[in-house]
């Protein structure tokens, strides 16, 4: 059984001078950023500003506006009944919805109980591996040249060091030549270009993934995002949705696993151009659609708002405060429910082998993973999100410690009717001779009994 209860203390208070004065801003955006150093910086707190219905702070048609920080505007109109109802509905996009508990616990949950997408958030885990990949299949044809370096350090990093309070992260690249997609594209003369479809993109990444080589030495979870330049054969080359439409951004991704994009290089103006053809990438558009996959894969999707809903795009940093708080709220639960499970299930295998032997080691890592959820669950009960992610991680990390300890391998341990099906064969043939050895020596000594003592 898997079952979250959400309750939101909520407490009502008279703006102060200097959030009076912030309000006063000629923009929502310019609003939120003077507010921001007035703000609880308290993880998982938010704070909402009620405006007046004439205020003209909020643009025409937008009765709600969410900021990058733990602040929201809304517009006063109405009963307070509908303003209580408003508010909370605010709370739970800003914190978390069922769908994102959900994918927390779709481990624990049905198939048939979860959306389509509930299992392409990767899993909690203490650390993620991201690789950057260019294959070039035709380097005879093209000379590519990413700065990646630059890009990573521009656009990666703002938003890993935003995410360090989730996980730690490692970044690296790497550049493949001869590496081919394994699925032929379809040609197009009407377009006079190369095509994917939506059902051939699942063959595309096994083929690519034998050449990556990165998940085989990794501890934790590999990110893969890879940039396809087309070989010259197959230009230009595009990706077809499952409706036969192009995609936008001529990229895919793959659920807890990472995302690919083709880059089209231009034919060169005359055919006796010289080969091969130096093509510079505009990282700007790579990175752009890479991290828009990286916020789908850690489920920072922006889901269906109504339409008086203005939500501000986070920027430079990748992630708004409160989509921090989000992610956060969901992976303590995540932590707390993989916990249980592994408790549970070293629990029946000490159930299932009597005589296994628990050491003081192993038993101390389960008081301290016992003790840990506890206390994650207490904190997170309280609305301390910061703590309660800290205990969370520990309580996993003790309770794998406990539960992959070599001396509880159940290998070491056979049941009683495994122990006579193996030394049966093995002593019997050697009992035998010993056994009629044996009923011959008391056969002997009973005779002897028997017969009399002859006396001089």
């Amino acid at each position: 059984r898997s079952s979250v209860t959400a309750r939101y203390e909520m407490r009502y208070r008279s703006t102060t001078a200097q959030e009076e004065a912030a309000l006063a801003a000629a923009t929502a955006r310019e609003a939120d950023a003077a507010l921001y150093p007035l703000q609880d910086p308290t993880l998982g707190s938010l704070t909402m500003y009620v405006l007046p219905e004439t205020s003209s702070l909020l643009p025409q048609g937008t009765s709600v506006y969410v900021g990058k920080h733990r602040s929201a505007l809304l517009r006063a109109g109405g009963s307070l009944a509908a303003l209580q109802a408003r508010l909370r509905e605010v709370t739970q996009l800003m914190s978390f919805t069922a769908s994102s508990i959900a994918a927390a616990l779709s481990d624990r949950v049905p198939d048939g109980q979860l959306g389509p997408d509930a299992r392409r958030n990767l899993k909690s885990s203490l650390g993620y591996e991201i690789t950057f990949s260019l294959l070039n299949p035709d380097p005879k044809s093209h000379t590519v040249d990413w700065d990646i370096e630059g890009a990573v350090n521009r656009y990666v990093k703002p938003v890993l060091d935003k995410l360090s309070l989730v996980a730690n992260f490692s970044v690296d690249s790497q550049i493949l030549y001869y590496a081919v997609l394994g699925v032929t594209p379809r040609y197009d003369k009407e377009s006079s270009s190369f095509l994917l479809s939506a059902h051939s993109l699942p063959h595309v990444i096994n083929p690519v993934e034998a050449r990556l080589g990165s998940s085989a030495a990794s501890l934790y979870p590999v990110l893969n995002f890879l940039l396809y330049v087309p070989e010259r054969s197959h230009s230009p080359l595009y990706i077809q949705d499952k409706d036969g439409a192009p995609v936008s951004t001529n990229a895919f991704h793959s659920p807890r696993w990472g995302g690919i994009m083709v880059y089209n290089v231009e034919a060169p103006a005359s055919p006796q151009a010289s080969l091969p053809l130096h093509v510079d990438v505009d990282m700007a558009r790579v990175m752009e659609v890479f991290l828009a996959q990286l916020r789908l894969l850690f489920g920072l999707s922006r889901e269906e708002v109504p339409p008086e809903f203005l939500l501000e795009r986070p920027g430079n940093e990748g992630l708004a405060d409160w989509e921090l708080d989000h992610l956060l709220w969901a992976h303590t639960v995540e932590n707390i429910a993989t916990v249980s499970t592994t408790l549970t299930s070293l629990a029946q295998l000490l159930d299932k082998i009597g005589n296994i032997v628990i050491k003081d080691d192993v038993a101390s890592e389960v008081y301290q993973a016992v003790a840990s959820v506890q206390s994650a669950v207490t904190k997170l009960s309280l609305g301390n999100l910061h703590a309660a992610f800290q205990a969370s991680k520990e309580a996993v990390t003790s309770s794998e410690r406990a539960f992959f300890d070599p001396s509880l391998l159940h290998l070491l341990y056979f049941p009683d009717d495994q122990k006579f099906a193996i030394y049966i064969p093995l002593f019997l043939p050697m009992a035998v001779p010993i056994l009629l050895s044996l009923a011959k020596i008391v056969r002997e000594t009973r005779l002897r009994k028997k017969e009399p003592t002859k006396m001089d």
